[in-house]
């Protein structure tokens, strides 16, 4: 598509040249000499640039200028101005003009101002594409997860997004703690602002004060200009501050001013800055272990704790594990530039039955090893071999014959069910302090025959660390 750009001045001689200097395949010109037709034109065409004289008779450059950038913002504006009147060109700067060129000036200086402005309004629309991008991905219908214990969380994400309320996202390792905070921030009225991530964990405690606040020339060794603060870059938008139990003490106070006061320092800066920032943070640490045991501060904890959502392993929603294979199988087939394979029965089998102390994400690095082993368009259980801990033993019986071949199927079906069923019992008793009518009642089965299940797999509660079983 060609480029559309609009010459405004009252001389046609300077018209006539704006226009042979810009004559090019790529480009649109056009050429009008009175300002109240430029405004209408603007209005009724659309251009992306817009090349305009200052000093303009009736209305003059400058008035044409607010016009425009108020109505039509995309626009850009480049001013043309004699060299008495550089002063006016810098207040047409402010006014949001995005150059000045001063008369005469070369067919160069003309062409690469014009240039400048179209190569801004390239990336702009780059970067409105990509923020599009990003919030659909996270949109509620594009996250993977139809299991009871996701739509809970789904539904959290949907209360709170709208609101500018902190909140605190808590999970094992590897659950998609930060796919949760993204989803909140692609879901808000912030979605057009900055997302800005952080991970306390892989920060010292100096480090980390200047990557939060920044810091200015001369605060310590080694810092020789001035750094931007993630706070200050976040803007508007969201901060995102990822494994929040690691930050230090002397961090945490500083942290907790901000959220009260909204406001914040730089380091070695005795200027004040605003705060703006909604703040989203996550752990897989015990906060309220660590508050009682004096290594978390007690109020930062109720400042950040406003809204707690608990992304729930992978171990306990299983439902989710083949719908998210097949997810990674695509995306990671697509990387590769090749057609998606297919789970065999007993892949798919391995992956519902593995533990996965490593969660989502060690779902997806296994899918990703195994796409990148397998020779052709199937994914079996040997691709999976050595990266789950439940893969096929090397001695495991292989059938000769039809006969044989049901029989051990049918055998590791019984044994496969006979694994969850022991593993979903033991969880529960976990979940409940060893108490098995809470077992039963939060399982929502029957006690007499959750205690069935107990005896069939041998659990005892008297075996187990509570003496309060019952």
């Amino acid at each position: 598509m060609k480029a559309r750009i609009l010459v405004v001045d009252d001389e046609a001689v300077v018209l006539a040249s704006c226009r042979r200097i810009l004559s090019a395949p790529e480009y649109e010109v056009e050429t009008v000499e009175d300002s109240s037709e430029a405004i209408r034109r603007v209005a009724e065409n659309g251009y992306d640039v817009l090349v305009l004289d200052i000093r303009m008779p009736r209305i003059d450059g400058l008035q044409v200028l607010q016009h425009v950038k108020e109505r039509h913002p995309d626009v850009d504006v480049i001013m043309m101005t004699g060299l008495s009147e550089i002063g006016t060109a810098v207040q047409a700067m402010k006014l949001g003009a995005f150059d000045y060129l001063p008369k005469p000036f070369d067919p160069e200086e003309l062409r690469l101002a014009v240039e400048r402005a179209l190569e801004r309004q390239r990336l702009l629309r780059e970067n409105r594409t990509l923020k599009s991008e990003a919030g659909s991905r996270y949109r509620f219908e594009n996250i993977v997860g139809a299991s009871p214990q996701m739509q809970a969380v789904y539904r959290l994400i949907a209360k709170c997004a709208p609101t500018s309320c902190n909140v605190l996202i808590t999970g094992e390792s590897g659950t998609g703690k930060e796919m949760v905070a993204r989803a909140i921030h692609y879901n808000s009225l912030r979605k057009d602002q900055p997302f800005v991530a952080v991970d306390c964990n892989t920060l010292s405690e100096n480090l980390l004060e200047s990557e939060l606040f920044g810091h200015v020339k001369g605060a310590f060794t080694g810092a020789v200009g001035h750094k931007r603060g993630l706070f200050e870059v976040a803007g508007n938008g969201t901060l995102f501050l990822d494994e929040l139990g690691n930050i230090p003490l002397a961090t945490q106070s500083k942290l907790l001013r901000v959220i009260q006061e909204h406001e914040f320092k730089a380091v070695g800066d005795t200027r004040t800055q605003k705060a703006n920032a909604r703040l989203l943070a996550a752990t897989n640490c015990d906060l309220p272990a660590m508050v009682a045991a004096g290594t978390f501060r007690e109020d930062l904890y109720y400042r950040i704790n406003v809204f707690p959502i608990e992304v729930p392993p992978l171990r306990e929603r299983r439902d989710d594990i083949p719908a998210l294979a097949y997810e990674f199988l695509r995306s990671f087939s697509q990387e590769l530039g090749r057609p998606v394979p297919k789970l065999s029965d007993g892949a798919l089998s391995l992956l519902a039955h593995h533990s996965w102390p490593g969660n989502v994400r060690e779902l997806q690095n296994a899918i990703q090893r195994a796409v990148i082993l397998a020779p052709d368009d199937m994914i079996r259980q040997a691709h999976l071999a050595g990266i789950l801990d439940s893969a096929p033993k090397s001695d495991v019986e292989v059938p000769r014959t039809g006969d044989e071949l049901k029989r051990v199927k049918k055998l590791a079906r019984e044994r496969s069910v006979e694994d969850i069923e022991k593993a979903f019992v033991q969880q529960a008793l976990k979940r409940n302090v060893w108490n098995v009518t809470r077992s039963a009642e939060a399982t929502g089965m029957q006690r007499a025959n959750f205690q069935a299940l107990m005896k069939k797999h041998g659990i005892r509660v008297r075996d187990t660390e509570s003496p309060e079983g019952e």
